[in-house]
């Protein structure tokens, strides 16, 4: 009989290293920080410049657009932060379940699980792709029963015809990504986003401004950039990954259910938060002179979501070292990591926050040449910046939350916290004591401080040593023991 079905999962892998000793002496903890943020660092960096260079091909064609005119800077950022926020929220979300799962079974040695739970949630996410084209084919009479303008919603649904393909690049980017990422292999992803940015900024100067094709054009170079980076991360992953995939197996359609359950789980957690922003350019679009305001909270939102990239490697940084050191059963790393990536999301925060104050004045014009919406933008920075500072603690405990699988806590905490306080509160705010678009970031500003107090508390009481106990079950269960016995019986 195999010794490993009876063995302790953890030890199918000897870990390189042991778990800290406890920490005594304030020597000894900054010892440990610095250990800790170079390890933070190696991965937080290239993710961070993956996601900016990924988001920044979103930001360039909303530049583009914008100079074209208010309508049409308005009408794609709606569609950007309405109708494709919706669709990334589901597949995004999802894919966070592969992130979790891939982390924990790679720090317990379970590299053979990797390819398969790739291909689990490729199979996952083109199903839900099927099911959510139907936002982008029928998003212009959707957008006006949310209450937007006919011309602006119109437009939008226009141009949310023209980039389906580009939802559909997830199926195959998200799941590489993770896979990836749990591997801590990620520079490759970060060389292909770089590439992908260039390359997409050559084509928008083409398509609009060398053969005048307008917002068709700017769809066109969206589709194409995308595809791009899904083909490249796919290509590095089967062909040059030695590491974790092992070939296509017929193993990935085993306990389909059971994964997309999983899956959704994940995902309600993400939606939450990121439909909560959503909801609020809803809102916006519902104010007086909606052109403005839309336009104004979408370069809002822009410069907010620059700084949300650099804090996503951190996110993605701190998820991986959580799960791979609760997977080789270290509980004293998963916790001083956590400290440390706060000390460094904090860091990135003031920084931020202070670069928007004192720049308020002429941020806006990179978007836009309109000095009305120019305005506006200064009068929302003070809310932007406090906003930044926030986002840097929450994508810390978020980043905690996937690595050690607790999606569905989150995402009662996110309900409560955002649905049931922060937007109604901006609806008062906006709507009723007539503050506007200062109202709508106030309610968002309260509602992402109630949320981070709840991820604190939650954090600060979790012991470290059950999580491991949990993480050893759930590798066991979704673990490779099937792919062990496939491979014995070959």
């Amino acid at each position: 009989m195999d010794d490993t079905q009876s063995s302790p999962l953890l030890s199918i892998k000897a870990s390189p290293e042991p778990d800290y000793a406890p920490v005594k002496t304030f020597q000894e903890g900054m010892s440990v920080c610095w250990k800790e943020t170079v390890k933070l660092w190696k991965v937080a960096a290239p993710v961070a410049f993956t996601t900016l260079f990924q988001f920044l091909i979103q930001s360039v064609t909303t530049i583009f657009i914008g100079h074209l005119g208010d309508l049409e800077l308005s009408a794609i950022s709606l569609a950007h932060n309405v109708i494709n926020a919706i669709a990334y929220g589901f597949l995004q979300g999802m894919a966070n379940a592969l992130g979790t799962l891939c982390g924990q079974a790679y720090g317990a040695g379970q590299v053979d699980s990797l390819g398969i739970y790739m291909q689990r949630s490729c199979i996952i996410l083109s199903i839900t792709c099927f099911l959510l084209s139907s936002i982008y084919i029928f998003a212009t009479p959707f957008l006006k029963i949310l209450g937007q303008q006919d011309s602006i919603a119109e437009f939008a649904g226009k141009y949310c015809l023209l980039i389906i393909p580009q939802m559909f690049s997830f199926i195959i980017n998200l799941p590489t990504q993770k896979f990836l990422q749990a591997q801590s292999k990620v520079g490759i992803i970060t060389w292909i986003s770089f590439v992908a940015l260039v390359t997409h900024t050559g084509l928008l100067y083409l398509f609009i401004s060398v053969l005048g094709w307008g917002v068709n054009g700017a769809a066109v170079a969206y589709n194409i950039t995308f595809w791009e980076v899904a083909v490249g991360q796919f290509m590095y992953a089967v062909f040059f990954c030695k590491e974790g995939w092992s070939g296509f197996s017929w193993l990935a359609f085993k306990d389909i259910w059971a994964f997309a359950r999983l899956s959704l789980s994940s995902c309600m957690f993400f939606c939450l938060e990121m439909w909560y922003v959503m909801s609020l350019s809803i809102l916006a679009g519902q104010l007086e002179n909606a052109v403005i305001a839309l336009g104004s909270f979408s370069i809002c939102l822009n410069f907010q979501s620059w700084e949300v990239m650099i804090l996503t490697g951190i996110n993605a940084a701190i998820s991986i070292r959580v799960s791979n050191e609760l997977g080789m059963g270290h509980p004293r790393a998963a916790k001083y990591s956590i400290c440390a990536a706060v000390v460094q999301s904090l860091i990135v925060g003031i920084v931020s926050m202070t670069f928007v104050f004192i720049s308020r004045d002429y941020i806006a014009s990179v978007f836009t040449d309109s000095k009305v919406i120019q305005q506006a933008v200064a009068r929302l920075a003070y809310f932007v910046g406090i906003t930044m500072l926030l986002a840097s603690v929450a994508q810390v405990l978020t980043g905690v939350a996937i690595g050690s699988g607790w999606q569905v806590m989150v995402a009662y905490i996110n309900l409560a916290a955002y649905y049931l306080f922060g937007l109604p509160l901006a609806i008062f705010l906006g709507f009723k004591a007539n503050l506007g678009s200062m109202g709508l970031y106030g309610g968002m500003i309260s509602g992402s401080a109630l949320q981070i107090l709840f991820l604190l508390i939650m954090t600060s009481r979790t012991n470290w040593d059950k999580e491991v106990e949990q993480t050893t079950k759930r590798i066991k269960k979704w673990g490779s023991k099937e792919i062990r016995t496939e491979k014995i019986g070959c």
